[in-house]
């Protein structure tokens, strides 16, 4: 039997499962090998697996460094709204051959992991100014007469 590439197990999950365009893969893939290449570093061994939460962490930094403030923008048009879409594409790599798993690893290991609005739009959005007690006990400021 020949190995399934890469290109062509898309085409098949996204043909079998159309809630995730193909991009949302192809980033996948490069943010589990950003996850891995971390992983060596801290550790300064090779890493063999990845779990779940931290997929989603390395996910989660991947993304606000090559999105910023436009990946929800990025991760709507791919039909990405949580982590747990996350996991159903894992299983989708997974069940393609394409990502392996353990025996602990389960979808569950990404529900409730991060809400997209707290990671990806809350650390873009402005601080809202303090109102300074000082300023709010200021008299309000008198009419002036104009001229003519």
């Amino acid at each position: 039997m020949q190995k399934i590439g890469f290109a062509e197990a898309l085409d098949s999950i996204v043909r079998s499962d159309p809630r995730y365009q193909r991009d949302a893969y192809v980033f996948l893939r490069d943010a589990l090998d950003f996850t891995t290449k971390r992983q060596k570093k801290a550790k300064g061994t090779s890493i063999r697996h990845v779990t779940g939460p931290e997929l989603l962490e390395g996910l989660r930094q991947y993304a606000l460094k090559e999105f910023g403030p436009m990946v929800m923008t990025v991760f709507d048009s791919w039909g990405l709204h949580s982590s747990e879409d996350v996991g159903n594409m894992v299983f989708n790599l997974i069940g393609a051959g394409i990502f392996g798993k353990t025996e602990e690893d389960s979808i569950e290991d990404f529900r409730n992991v991060y809400n997209f609005e707290e990671v990806f739009v809350k650390p873009f959005a402005p601080e809202k100014p303090a109102v300074t007690r000082a300023r709010a006990e200021l008299p309000a400021p008198k009419p002036t007469a104009s001229r003519k």
